[in-house]
């Protein structure tokens, strides 16, 4: 065992050396992204401060509108949505956050711009969007027109000399800004560059970026802050931390918070702009309009930006492949409004997480005694960590799940080949040279406890099975040696394949004859009814063949079974040098004797009250009467079971039985008859003949006992 202990040590550390390359290569944290994203689906739910967070989407159906009703191809005049912060601002938004870009001077010329700043004036709070990226090229200088936002974040030379590999992506050369008249009036500027994982889906977003020594919140926290309505701002960046307004961000070593998302798209409560500019201007012309209750948007965050499939701001996310844009800066902003942050579980400790499962996998598959028991310690084992990625998430963790799966697996593989080297082989050669001999049970005893290999038994209750093939000597002589042994093969392998599905053991074959029996080695509690049921499929799949074998042998094979149940001894009887395992006693002997019998009766299983009593009437059957076999003195009441568990009994059953009853009263007469009408039944023809006989014999006297003179 210490031996197994160290090996599955070096499997669970192999394991754990290979998971770190792998990690370092990036392919482990490729592979945790489904299992991250199917997390993260299945624990999404709202914050308290969803129901704050509105978005106002401009959806094809708001397309359709404006070019049906008012003639407006894309792009919309910027006036257009001048209703819609008016309409905010008439119910008392807190925030309005554009996550759209007004890079470029309206195409309806400069008045159109003009309106638009003044209804940006109007509203106050208004969060407008800038394009940070090299690609731009557009401004390389904080243009004059737009005022530097009221954020200052202490730490931060310190902090990206900390992190450089951060700075490519957290520190703009270049940026579009919004015109003049947008980005003057707004009160605050907002980045709304996002960058994917590797594989292309939003999980994580940088809270700022920095452009010309500035920052530029991205759009949720600009938001965020904007509804505090202060003057300035201060925040600190500690290690892994984004200090802020009293929120304590948690970043990774990119700068990146992880999105907690609250649900598919559309958990945000979601309005349209046609609905939206539609009820502004029917305000004002006094009309109905189409959002009934405007109070909805009171003290709300509003997002707005584009959600129709032509306007390209859809973006995989774990939610789905078509989470539209403003939703994911929603998002920030719901996280940021909860507080309730992800972070990751510290390098240090994901590793001693990753190694502990990797050693104890290797110790469980090395140390396992059977196959079973490592499949149980992998059903265990692998999905632990999903299991611990779930938990960890709801205590608002993120732990990674992939590499431990990995590093599990691996170690229980590595385990299991370390106890198949040490202790395998020999259980396969074991099984080899014994399963001709033994039952598969009998050998995973041996295997589990090797002192069960020595002679010795024990007293038991078991339920015996003897069968024999009806004038097997007379087919023995007509068929060559080779054909006799392929008949022979045939016969037992389909007899024996029953046996052992319902639980037997085998004992011996003698020549055609088999001996098994239920209820040892393991306990088996219904073993009368696993025996009675395995004489009932033997003979139904010797009757399958029969034509088969006829064609063969020239003759008609039939096979005669007897069971009793009663106390033997079993257990591995012979010399020191070579025993088997089998079974001693009188219940053994009638079992056999009871085979035999079927020849007086013409029947073909003869089943002793002891067995028949312990089934409960499970299966259709008849009581064949008493018999007093050679050897016994005590008579046996004897049944024959003539179907499976279930099965309707048939109907000339109760007439036996009748009969039967008949000659147990001495009737002779009308019990030969009733006998007779019963046709070619084997038994029901032996007892109208004795019947006969005692009423021709008058006053010849008979106690219903077949006195058997033979085996």
């Amino acid at each position: 065992m210490n031996k197994k202990v160290v090996y599955g040590l070096l499997a669970g550390a192999v394991a754990f050396l290979c998971v770190a390359a792998l990690d370092r290569a990036g392919l482990a944290s490729r592979w945790d992204n489904p299992l991250s994203d199917w997390r993260a689906r299945l624990l999404a739910k709202p914050s308290a401060a969803t129901s704050r967070v509105k978005l106002i989407l401009l959806d094809q159906s708001s397309l359709d509108w404006a070019s049906r009703n008012l003639g407006w191809s894309w792009p919309w005049p910027r006036e257009a949505y001048v209703p819609l912060l008016d309409y905010l601002k008439r119910n008392g938004a807190r925030v309005a956050i554009f996550d759209v870009l007004y890079t470029e001077p309206s195409s309806y010329g400069v008045a159109d711009d003009e309106a638009f700043g003044e209804g940006i004036g109007r509203f106050g709070n208004f969060v407008g969007a800038t394009f940070l990226g090299k690609q731009t090229e557009q401004a390389t200088a904080w243009p004059s027109f737009a005022k530097a936002n009221p954020l200052e974040i202490n730490g931060l030379a310190a902090w990206l000399a900390a992190h450089p590999a951060a700075v490519p992506e957290l520190v703009a050369e270049s940026a579009a800004f919004p015109v003049p008249e947008v980005a003057g009036k707004a009160a605050w500027l907002a980045n709304v560059r996002e960058v994917p994982d590797g594989d292309g889906v939003f999980r994580r977003t940088a809270p700022f970026r920095v452009f010309d020594g500035k920052v530029l919140p991205a759009l949720g926290l600009a938001g965020w802050l904007a509804g505090l309505n202060a003057v300035e701002v201060k925040a600190a960046l500690e290690p892994a931390i984004l200090a802020v307004a009293g929120r304590r961000v948690p970043l990774d070593d990119a700068g990146r918070m992880i999105l907690k998302f609250r649900g598919k798209s559309g958990t945000h409560e979601a309005f349209t702009a046609a609905a939206v500019i539609q009820s502004e201007l029917r305000l004002q012309e006094g009309g109905e309009p189409p959002i009934k209750d405007g109070r909805v948007f009171r003290d709300a965050y509003v997002v707005f930006g584009f959600s129709a499939p032509g306007l390209k701001d859809l973006r995989p996310s774990p939610m789905g492949g078509d989470y539209p844009g403003p939703e994911i800066g929603a998002t920030m902003l719901d996280n940021l409004l909860a507080g309730d942050f992800l972070r990751d579980v510290p390098p240090a400790a994901v590793g001693l997480w990753v190694l502990a499962l990797a050693l104890a996998a290797g110790v469980c598959a090395a140390a396992a005694r059977s196959g079973w028991l490592t499949g149980l310690a992998a059903l265990v084992l692998i999905p632990l960590p999903v299991a611990a990625g779930v938990v960890a998430w709801r205590a608002g963790f993120v732990l990674p799940a992939a590499s431990a799966i990995v590093a599990t697996a691996i170690a229980l593989l590595g385990g299991a080949v370390a106890n198949f080297v040490l202790e395998g082989r020999q259980k396969l050669f074991l099984k080899g040279a014994f399963k001709h001999y033994l039952s598969p049970e009998v050998i995973e005893q041996i295997l589990r406890d090797p002192t069960r290999l020595k002679l010795g038994g024990e007293r038991r209750e078991l339920t015996i099975f003897f069968s024999d093939l009806q004038g097997f000597s007379a087919i023995s002589e007509r068929l060559g040696p080779e054909d006799l042994t392929k008949l022979l093969n045939d016969y037992l392998s389909d007899m024996t394949d029953i046996i052992l599905e319902e639980g037997g053991t085998l004992d011996k074959y003698e020549g055609d004859a088999i001996i098994a029996f239920w209820n040892a080695p393991l306990p088996q509690p219904d073993h009368a009814k696993r025996a009675v049921c395995a004489a009932v499929r033997c003979q139904r799949k010797l009757a399958e063949r029969r034509a088969e074998f006829e064609q063969r042998t020239g003759a008609v094979l039939k096979m005669r079974i007897g069971l009793n149940t009663g106390a033997v001894v079993v257990g591995n009887m012979g010399s020191r040098n070579r025993f088997d395992y089998t079974v001693l006693g009188d219940a053994a002997n009638l079992a056999s004797r009871l085979e035999g019998a079927n020849k007086a009766l013409g029947t073909y299983m003869m089943v002793a009250e002891s067995t028949w009593s312990q089934t409960n009437g499970a299966f259709p059957g008849r009581e064949l009467g008493q018999l007093r076999v050679v050897g016994r003195k005590t008579p046996v009441r004897v049944f024959e079971a003539t179907g499976l568990a279930g099965e309707a009994r048939p109907e000339a059953h109760a007439a036996f039985e009748a009969a039967l009853a008949l000659a147990k009263s001495t009737r002779w007469a009308e019990a030969a008859a009733a006998f007779a009408a019963l046709g070619e039944d084997p038994a029901a023809q032996t007892y109208a003949a004795q019947c006969r006989a005692l009423a021709a014999a008058l006053g010849a006297g008979w106690d219903g006992i077949w006195n058997l003179t033979e085996k």
